[in-house]
């Protein structure tokens, strides 16, 4: 597993090992030693999936300010950043 600190205060891209043979594939998208190492120190109680249907939108996730800040996970299934 890669972690790579974008231009983004606070952000982290997490690219997960790939394993692949003939019948698929295998990878782990959390772990939280890892996670922990690269800083991310935060518990995750809750896993959401959504779909965009638009090039360019992202939908779910949004920042949240103290006192009732709220970490966000986003996974990008297709296409890229």
């Amino acid at each position: 597993m890669e972690v790579k600190a974008p231009k983004i205060p606070d952000v982290k891209l997490i690219v997960p090992d790939k394993f692949g043979d003939e019948r698929g594939f295998f990878s782990e998208t959390y772990n939280k030693k890892c996670f922990m190492e690269a800083g991310i120190e935060t518990e995750f109680v809750q896993d959401n999936h959504s779909q965009s249907r638009d090039k360019g939108v992202l939908k779910g996730p949004h920042y949240q300010k103290p006192p009732f800040p709220k970490p966000n996970w986003c996974a990008c299934l297709r296409g890229g950043f």
